[in-house]
């Protein structure tokens, strides 16, 4: 089975499979750290499943807002014409908590969070914490990582 596992503390995603690793990815968590608190512009920790894949075909770069295309494509005119919204963009890895008090439910749901896996501006850096919580990636590693993992597949974030 296939499963994933994101350090916070590395700033990397690892695809694994029956516990070896088949592939990984610098990646960008949240600027405020890791926390479950709806609000905190934080990162969940513990046990998540991939709950809905959304994109599907999409071309990189495209824009989603409230998990819908938007129809737009990033690009720097477009940065600089909507300078502050935090780009979502190509692929969305929508999680879900599976620890209830931790990450599911009550002020600590990571699913009515919206915290996913998702593309961002390749000007954006990487290994670093940068997001308000949800993990962002290249588009072309979300592109393959959303090929390489289904749906409901396990999530551990540590």
């Amino acid at each position: 089975m296939k499963s994933l596992h994101i350090s916070i503390a590395d700033q990397s995603l690892r695809l694994l499979e029956d516990g070896h690793t088949l592939a990984a990815w610098a990646v960008s968590t949240a600027l405020k750290g890791p926390g479950e608190q709806s609000g905190s512009e934080q990162t969940p920790r513990g046990a998540h499943i991939i709950r809905a894949r959304i994109g599907a075909g999409a071309p990189a770069g495209a824009v989603f807002r409230g998990r819908r295309p938007t129809g737009e494509t990033w690009s720097p005119a477009l940065q600089a014409q909507f300078p502050d919204r935090d780009w979502i963009l190509t692929r969305i890895l929508w999680l879900s908590g599976t620890e209830p008090g931790r990450n599911r439910l009550g002020q600590c749901d990571s699913m009515r969070r919206y915290i996913y896996i998702h593309g961002t501006p390749d000007t954006e850096p990487m290994g670093e914490p940068r997001s308000h919580g949800c993990i962002r990636m290249r588009n072309a590693d979300i592109i393959e990582l959303f090929e390489r993992v289904p749906a409901y597949a396990p999530v551990l974030i540590e």
